[in-house]
């Protein structure tokens, strides 16, 4: 088995290295966050991911996998580096920060003092692999090598798309490379996970080619919501239709109130500044569009609410179901549903929010509306109710217990997944983005 260091205990970092943990490496991680890393050493996860803190605890206890804030001691544990830290937005432009990345790499070097493979897996500008490799060839030598493995992890799936991902991606400039790193994910290879081996450039676009395309997948279907309801049609069947279309599919066909998170948002815009360097910026222009009818779903929500009211939000009481930007997570970066949160408050209206997860996050931070701690507590009193983050836990409310609860039982379902006839029969208003309500 291999000796690894994990570079970074956010989200990323603390996936990867319990998974590859639980496959028998050695693994130490760390991190400039002398409390993070205190609390992992305590087996606590600091974010939600299912199943990701049984396995904490388990690689815990069978001491495969250790925490430190010494570069010291990263630098004599291990023979391969994953990188693993954030690329976040940088404030004022839609290029990426790369400043965690740039820091990590210089001070990994400081401490290496023989052969070793960095590894990086956090999401960057295409360029920023060759430019590191060099950095790293000059400060360590002919013997300290570069390879980039794009992260593929959807929040609330992490841990099996770290453990049974669709493809490894190896962007190499030795294929003696190749080697050690086919070691290290042996168990997954022999599973039949494709490995496709590609150079630096290609390694960097698959990730952010990916993500978008998916997030154009999503705001295509998002226009089509609002063509639907401009022509009576159902944009849910309309997805159901042309998904059997195998050169199309039905996944990342479904309308809302849009997509957020930490990756698709930031993504697509850093896409979009490397592409406008490179002087290929009307290529991407189509971006802007994807970009600009995502943020326009949000509105399309507030301006369902005031429908419901008659154009008045003041002193209205408004219940947002969800705050995470998906399900299975307590992830609030680039939300939709706090996004409308804040506008309905801003609108005059008493907001109030519940998310199974993402709640006690919210509870730690000054916010325009009230965080409620149940779904009883959200619906009480509630002049309308928007639904935003497809939860089970809302997806199996009692219709008729919550109308009960209610000042009038209105509902806007931004995710377009409640059930219309249970609804419905239980005396509520229910509107659907792009597709027929009550």
């Amino acid at each position: 088995m291999a000796r690894l260091s994990v570079i970074g205990a956010g989200y990323l970092g603390v996936t990867h290295a319990v998974c590859m943990a639980h496959l028998g490496h050695d693994v130490i991680v760390i991190d400039t966050d002398a409390n993070r890393i205190e609390t992992l050493k305590n087996g606590v996860v600091p974010f939600h991911e299912p199943e990701l803190s049984e396995l904490l605890a388990k690689t815990l206890a069978s001491e495969k996998i250790t925490f430190t804030t010494s570069w010291n001691d990263v630098a004599a544990s291990a023979d391969i580096h994953f990188l693993c830290v954030g690329t976040p937005q940088k404030a004022g432009s839609h290029a990426a920060d790369l400043s965690q990345v740039d820091n990590a790499t210089t001070s990994l070097a400081q401490h290496l003092s023989g052969p070793a493979l960095v590894v990086g897996k956090s999401t960057v500008p295409v360029g920023t692999a060759a430019r590191l490799a060099y950095e790293l060839k000059t400060t360590c030598g002919e013997d300290v090598h570069l390879v980039w493995n794009p992260e593929f992890l959807r929040e609330g799936f992490a841990v099996q798309d770290t453990l049974h991902p669709d493809r490894i991606v190896l962007g190499v400039s030795h294929q003696s490379d190749v080697a050690a790193l086919e070691a290290v994910y042996a168990a997954t290879l022999s599973d039949g996970t494709p490995l496709l081996v590609t150079d630096y450039a290609t390694a960097e676009l698959v990730k952010v080619a990916a993500n978008a395309f998916l997030a154009t997948k999503i705001s295509f279907i998002n226009a089509f919501a609002d063509l639907a309801d401009a022509t009576g049609a159902d944009v849910t069947q309309l997805a159901d239709a042309i998904g059997h279309d195998t050169r199309i599919g039905r996944r990342f066909l479904n309308a809302g109130v849009g997509f957020g998170g930490g990756c698709l948002p930031k993504d697509i815009r850093a896409l979009q500044a490397r592409a406008t360097e490179l002087g290929l910026a009307e290529k991407f222009a189509f971006l802007t569009a994807v970009d600009d009818i995502n943020k326009s779903r949000k509105h399309t929500v507030v301006e369902r609410v005031l429908e419901s009211l008659d154009g008045d939000l003041n002193h209205k009481v408004i219940s947002v179901l969800g705050a995470a930007f998906k399900p299975d997570s307590d992830d609030i970066r680039d939300s939709p549903a706090l996004h409308v949160a804040e506008m309905l408050a801003e609108g005059g209206a008493k907001v109030r929010i519940h998310d199974p997860e993402a709640s006690k996050i919210l509870k730690t931070r000054e916010t325009a509306f009230a965080v409620c701690d149940t779904i009883d507590e959200v619906l009480a009193n509630a002049d309308v109710v928007v639904h935003l983050t497809e939860w089970a836990v809302y997806r199996e409310i009692d219709p008729a217990h919550a109308a009960s609860l209610v000042n009038n039982p209105i509902m806007i379902d931004g995710r377009n997944v409640l059930d219309k006839t249970r609804w419905t029969n239980a005396g509520w208003t229910i509107s659907y983005l792009g597709k027929p309500g009550s």
